[in-house]
């Protein structure tokens, strides 16, 4: 199987190229961004096609990473795929970004339980163990460090205010400043490993976003309508 994956929904734009016979990614860019994602993906999409080798109908499906994350980034990825999915044929996966922090941690020891986490700003997070919600920072976290038996990983797993008022890490194995944790975003081969395990589903996919956007209309000034 041959699958596309693309991820513009926090502080990267990424796609890669899995070749699942191959066992591998044979072709994968990233760059790392706040902004500018619309105009980066489709000449990034180009040029890891072409390094890999291959064209658009030979893709097999195309996963996206849907949320949480950005509103605006994570829409360009998924119009991305929808697009490229609807022109090759193909099916397109949504994945969120949670379980493509965790995916690399629960693979390699799937013995804890892994809790993703994402700073969602405003002294929240989104996090998700078994499915994706939001929460208060300070609230997210609750159990005792000394017999907490999970790993928090993620962007929004540093965030100052998911620790106890002591200052004590709500976890009880931390990860090491220079891991995978700090991370901006997924690992792009991770989000296509997920997408060629995901079961395909028969509805395109859909941002994620779980809370309302920072940005709302104002009632006061809306004009009338004739």
């Amino acid at each position: 199987m041959r699958v596309l994956a693309i991820d513009t929904a926090l502080g990267a734009c990424s796609t890669a190229v899995l070749d699942t016979d191959l066992g591998d990614v044979i072709a994968a860019e990233s760059t790392v961004m706040s902004r500018g994602h619309a105009e980066t993906i489709m000449p990034m999409i180009a040029r890891v096609m072409e390094r890999a080798g291959i064209g658009f109908s030979s893709l097999d499906r195309i996963a996206v990473t849907t949320g949480p994350g950005s509103f605006t980034g994570l829409r360009v990825g998924i119009a991305a795929a929808r697009g490229i999915a609807l022109a090759a044929g193909r099916p397109a996966i949504g994945l969120t970004t949670l379980s493509g922090f965790a995916a690399p941690h629960i693979a390699e020891d799937d013995s804890k339980t892994v809790v993703a986490v994402v700073d969602a700003r405003h002294d929240h997070v989104y996090l998700q163990v078994s499915a994706p919600a939001v929460a208060p920072s300070s609230g997210a976290y609750r159990a005792d460090p000394r017999s907490c038996a999970c790993r928090s990983v993620g962007r929004g797993a540093r965030c100052r205010q998911c620790r106890r008022p002591d200052r004590s890490v709500l976890v009880k194995r931390p990860i090491a400043p220079g891991t995978r944790r700090a991370a901006r975003s997924p690992d792009i081969s991770w989000v296509a490993r997920l997408g060629a395990a995901a079961t395909e589903s028969h509805s395109p996919p859909k941002p994620l976003y779980l809370r309302a956007p920072d940005a709302q209309p104002q009632d006061a000034a809306r004009l009338p309508r004739r």
